[in-house]
């Protein structure tokens, strides 16, 4: 048996609930560590999904429901996230992050060591910059595209990636994503993280050498993953045993639905029908509920508020999570969907039992 090399996991990824104030200068503590990537979404009323990192700086959001470029808020009396704290983060008066009396969850992943590769270094064609964290295999890199087609962009992980997710913050483009393990050297397939269409073959996005290593991923000449001079963001995650896991399963139709092995207790998954029709990016966590049935959903490409509906209902096992609705976002039959997960294993480094979150 393998066991993780990470015995906590909430050192790396942790879900934050808070209740807005509608003040300047509101400190969210209790994260666990210095956050890198912040995703924000409030959970009581209609609004945005807010993103932000440490790379391109406080108060630039991104939107993962919008194909809109980033937004400074730095000039605006109606500022977002205005520090990235060691224990957290510091919000300003802006309704979508700091409503009064309003409930928001937040979802934190911790990169924090300096990254940059040259071009002509390590295979990659374009350089990048940014942040990482290879013991958790993650890293958010920026990079300027260069028109291109089947250029090679640094990542940092030194493993490869097996999800990849790449939005243009200088101009109006998609959220381009990809799990390079549905990916063939001659049809790279692309989901779009604001839209609900099912995969598409589509070598503009990410090439057609399908060239994903321990050092680089590919991207081809489109507009939202490397049109010339334009600037880019890459999340980008390698898996890591016991703590992250990315990958498919099928769906049965039943409400006694596929149960998917992850080595680990979730704490956070993102789902999305890939094969047939269209269908939301489903965003579950363990603390907003906090038991079995799991049944709090965000839409990722959506502003809704949080719902709650029994076809969309999961379990949280201690290995894995098992389907327990009907709904074709989750488990239509015969369907393939895609997930990302992160959590807990309850074994952590050499048999060491991993530390409770």
């Amino acid at each position: 048996m393998a066991y993780t090399t990470i015995n906590k996991s909430s050192l790396n990824f942790n879900t934050k609930l808070y209740t807005g104030n509608g003040n300047a200068n509101n400190s969210i503590t209790g994260v666990g560590f210095a956050p890198s990537w912040v995703w924000i979404k409030k959970r009581s009323g209609v609004d945005s999904h807010y993103i932000f990192d440490v790379p391109r700086g406080v108060d630039k959001q991104l939107q993962s429901n919008s194909t809109a470029a980033q937004y400074d808020y730095s000039g605006d009396s109606n500022r977002t996230l205005t520090a990235f704290g060691s224990d957290g983060f510091t919000l300003q008066t802006s309704e979508g992050v700091n409503h009064n009396n309003q409930t928001f969850a937040s979802w934190n992943w911790k990169a924090g060591t300096s990254f940059s590769n040259s071009a002509g270094a390590n295979g990659a064609s374009i350089a990048s910059t940014g942040s990482i964290n290879t013991a958790a295999g993650f890293s958010i890199v920026k990079y300027t595209g260069n028109g291109s087609g089947n250029s090679t962009i640094g990542h940092g992980l030194g493993a490869t990636p097996k999800f990849i997710i790449v939005k243009c913050i200088s101009a109006t483009q998609s959220w381009a994503t990809l799990n390079p393990g549905f990916v063939s050297a001659s049809q790279p397939k692309v989901l779009y993280l604001n839209q609900t269409g099912s995969y598409a073959d589509d070598t503009n996005v990410w090439g057609t050498s399908a060239a994903f290593n321990n050092n680089t991923f590919t991207v081809g000449d489109w507009a939202g993953s490397n049109a010339n001079s334009q600037t880019f963001i890459a999340y980008s995650f390698a898996e890591k045993t016991g703590y992250s896991k990315f990958g498919s399963y099928i769906g049965n139709g039943n409400a006694n639905g596929t149960f998917v092995y992850t080595g680990f207790k979730p704490a956070f998954t993102l789902f999305k029908k890939a094969s047939s029709g269209s269908g939301e990016w489903f965003l579950y966590d363990n603390k907003r509920l906090g038991f079995n049935v799991t049944e709090k959903v965000f839409e990722a490409n959506s502003t809704s508020a949080e719902d709650s509906n029994s076809g969309t209902y999961i379990d949280y096992l201690s290995n894995g999570f098992k389907i327990r609705g009907t709904g074709g976002n989750t488990n239509s039959s015969g369907v393939t969907y895609i997930y990302m997960a992160f959590g807990q294993s309850i074994v952590g480094t050499n048999n060491v039992p991993a530390t409770a979150r």
